[in-house]
């Protein structure tokens, strides 16, 4: 099975926020233990929260990287949606759970905040630093969004890591901004329980944060085809040459952001024999190995194509009719350097190359 070279560009916003937020989290102790404020303590466990998350997303990418196995015959590349699920359900109980908690026991129980100028300067040097980890996923998330809207990307992209960083310092920005209120609010008006409202704030805002990106997650897990353009461009692969007459439907699959599967029934001529069909198959094969470098895996069935038997609701019947329409002005997933869910064509071996 083809492998493609790994890209590790996209990790690099998961290094950024492992280090701003590892920082984070120690600082927002320091000054929950000096002011006692129940913000500081939700938005310090947010921060532990979004370290671990950190972690798991490289201990998920560098598993994902073993040799396929007996047992895992395909590889082991969903292990990245896997640990991506995983960070969502520990941002949610870890993060949101924890900050609802102590939010409903400040506000029943208030207390007034001590030395409050040591949690608003803590909390603007964290904004600093959560703002350059969140330019950082920006920019590596503009290397290969393309045309898309961040929305539109979040939803389609097939790498996991960039969606969590991106969501994680979003709602870490905007929680930040809950926690000040909380605690300005508090000073000002000598109210306890205004801080323990930022606390519960910053709780919902990552329970609805843990929501999308479990979501996302699982849509991975259970297997997503690849992009309209990635289709299109393998079905024109197969039936660019004399050995197959067309497609009759296709399955694609991501089985990580790199590595797509795609199982295909092709037409082929009545009178063409066993050897013709098979030289035929291999060439196909090769075309689109060419045409879209990340089909590390592909499966065609040879078939006589039986127009009246198509059965027009079949998802793999309307991918190939979705192929065969014009390409729109702007892609859903333009080819980009770089992209590793949708990357350039390969150039063709020499002669002679194996």
């Amino acid at each position: 099975m083809t492998r493609v070279r790994i890209n590790w560009r996209e990790m690099r916003a998961v290094l950024a926020a492992l280090a701003a937020n590892l920082g984070i989290a120690i600082t927002k102790f320091v000054a929950f233990l000096v002011s006692g404020s129940a913000s500081m303590l939700a938005e310090a466990v947010h921060s532990v929260a979004d370290t671990g998350n950190e972690v798991l997303l490289l201990v998920g990418r560098g598993r994902a990287d073993r040799p396929a196995s007996d047992e895992h015959p395909f590889g082991f590349g969903r292990e990245r949606y896997f640990y991506a699920f995983i960070v969502s359900v520990m941002l949610f109980t870890v993060g949101a759970v924890f900050s609802v908690y102590e939010g409903v026991h400040k506000i029943t129980n208030p207390e007034e905040i001590r030395s409050p100028l040591v949690p608003l300067i803590v909390l603007a040097i964290s904004a600093v630093l959560e703002g350059f980890s969140l330019r950082t996923a920006i920019h590596e998330a503009n290397a290969v969004r393309g045309n898309r809207g961040w929305g539109t990307f979040i939803r389609r992209t097939k790498s996991p890591e960039l969606p969590v960083v991106l969501l994680e310092d979003t709602a870490a920005l905007i929680g930040l901004g809950l926690a000040f209120a909380g605690v300005g609010l508090a000073v000002l008006t000598h109210d306890g329980r205004w801080d323990g409202a930022g606390s519960l704030a910053i709780g919902l805002l990552l329970g609805v944060a843990a929501a999308i990106l479990a979501m996302e997650m699982k849509s991975l897990l259970i297997g997503e085809s690849a992009s309209t353009d990635v289709q299109r461009r393998i079905v024109a692969a197969l039936e660019d040459g004399p050995e197959i007459a067309q497609v009759i439907h296709m399955r694609t699959v991501h089985m990580a952001p790199d590595s797509v599967l795609v199982a295909a029934k092709v037409a082929v001529r009545e009178n063409d024999s066993a050897a013709q069909i098979t030289a035929g198959i291999d060439t196909a094969e090769r075309r689109v190995r060419i045409a879209v470098p990340i089909a590390t895996t592909i499966y065609l069935e040879p078939d006589i194509y039986r127009p009246a038997e198509a059965d027009e609701s079949d998802p793999a019947i309307r991918a190939v009719q979705r192929s065969h329409l014009p390409a729109p002005p702007t892609t859903g997933t333009p080819m980009k350097p770089g992209n590793p869910e949708n990357p350039a064509p390969s150039d063709p071996p020499a002669p002679g190359d194996s």
